[in-house]
């Protein structure tokens, strides 16, 4: 008699906010396909939906909410998780029928829940989970997260409140999950944590044995043994690092990128550059020695790119120090920059300081940055113009009427999502996503290049 394998309950995902979040959503996912789920790309087709929420600005809880309202409108049956999950008593009154509600990382509790309100259909006739787990990023890149959580109390964050303090994964446990991942077709390895910097204060370094040999949980380490890596093809990956904050040790990693080791291209949140703003925000206030080690880091590492994001608004924040802040983006010459205006977060030290900036005057401000970024940006493309650099293939176009096929890929310089873009044109019907090709470029704008394949 043949064997009656019952369907197996599906679950439908949402996935907001950062790359950190992303990742818990696979690991989530993981898990779920691991115990016998299937996935499902719309509500209808779901036993029970799950919303990873982001609760770290307002505006992001009102869209969380609308998240969640959606999914109990289109299927009715919703769990919550995420950083949002800490207020559950806001996402009960507003929605009383949510399944169940975990906070950020919970992958336990969040699975357990999902156990209950769709009882899972055991079997071991089919491998569910391939190889380097369920994915919610295209096949040829993945976020690889080393930490939880956050020492720092950054006055406008309330991050270490939502995801506890630092917590390090074991070194042996990041790099077996990244080598899993390259074997399995990653070609560039984004690492992200909350304090990419600080990665095994809280265990002392800890070594592990790694291959035969000791390595230490600390960033430089870990960026060296990643860039140690090779693909089934014998291809070093690109490997990224993100969040970093620039403690002293951020300089051992730049000879790295020298050496081929990382990606020459660095994340670091720097907030502002005023003195008055970063002591009011509660972090690191020397500015003009930042300056000279971006000096320092370019000489080692001329290709270097440094991306950074800044809050315009906060609390206190003078003319002279918006000046200040534009005066050192035009001597830092930064690649890319992202510009928040301040919003208050509910539980965040800064909204008890004094001297609110007026909506208005923030909205002339963000113009202002965004408008000298912008230049900057494409002065530093403007330069890539006649260069021969290295491309990342992400999405290979349609055909045209005369049959020319485009290609949309990324640089170096460039992390997927937040940067720009490199845009190709008449590649060949072999090209696929996640090749790594060199590109001559031919024109630029403010954002992005434009080139054929060499």
């Amino acid at each position: 008699m043949a064997t009656q394998i019952k369907a197996a309950p599906k679950v439908g995902m949402v996935s907001l906010g950062c790359p950190k979040a992303l990742v818990d959503s696979e690991r989530i996912l993981t898990k779920l396909r691991a115990d016998g789920y299937g996935l499902s790309p719309d509500y209808a087709g779901a036993d029970v939906v799950l919303v990873n929420t982001c609760g770290f600005l307002d505006s992001a809880k009102e869209e969380s909410l609308e998240a969640i309202g959606e999914a109990i409108a289109e299927n009715g049956r919703v769990i919550v998780t995420g950083c949002m999950g800490n207020e559950a008593d806001v996402i009960r009154a507003r929605f009383p029928d949510v399944l169940a509600i975990t906070g950020a990382h919970q992958y336990e509790a969040v699975v357990s829940a999902v156990h209950e309100a769709a009882p899972p259909t055991r079997g071991a006739f089919v491998d569910l989970v391939p190889e380097g787990g369920l994915k919610l990023t295209p096949r040829h890149y993945s976020y690889l997260k080393i930490s939880e959580g956050c020492n720092h109390s950054c006055a406008f964050c309330i991050i270490p409140s939502l995801r506890g303090k630092l917590a390090s994964r074991r070194i042996d446990a990041v790099l077996r999950e990244a080598e899993k991942l390259v074997a399995a077709g990653t070609k560039e390895l984004l690492v992200i944590s909350q304090d990419t910097s600080a990665y095994g204060v809280d265990t002392r370094h800890e070594p592990r044995a790694w291959q035969g040999r000791q390595v230490r949980a600390h960033m430089t380490d870990l960026a060296r043994e990643l860039g140690s890596l090779r693909t089934s093809e014998g291809i070093a990956p690109w490997v990224r690092l993100h969040y970093v904050y620039p403690y002293p040790h951020v300089d051992d990693v730049i000879p790295l990128m020298a050496e081929g080791y990382l990606t020459p291209y660095l994340d670091i949140p720097f907030q502002h550059a005023a003195p008055n703003v970063l002591k009011a925000m509660k972090r690191p206030a020397n500015e003009a020695k930042v300056l000279e080690r971006i000096r320092n880091w370019r000489s080692i590492a001329p290709d270097i790119a440094i991306r950074s994001s800044f809050v315009v608004g906060f609390p206190g924040e003078t003319d002279a120090d918006f000046q200040y802040l534009l005066d050192w983006l035009d001597e830092a010459q930064l690649d890319r920059v992202g510009a928040f205006r301040f919003e208050p977060v509910e539980g965040a030290q800064a909204n008890d300081l004094p001297n609110p900036v007026p909506e208005e005057v923030k909205e002339e401000r963000f113009q202002r940055i965004m408008e000298k970024t912008a230049a900057i940006s494409a002065a530093k493309l403007a330069a890539k113009v006649g260069r021969n650099i290295p491309v990342i293939i992400d999405e290979i176009g349609d055909a045209d009427e005369d049959g020319s096929v485009g290609a949309t890929g990324r640089s170096q310089a460039d992390a997927p999502e937040i940067d720009g873009h490199v845009y190709l044109r008449d590649v060949a019907p072999s090209l696929k996503a996640g090749d790594i090709v060199q590109v001559d470029i031919e024109d630029a704008d403010e954002h992005d290049l434009f080139g054929v394949v060499a």
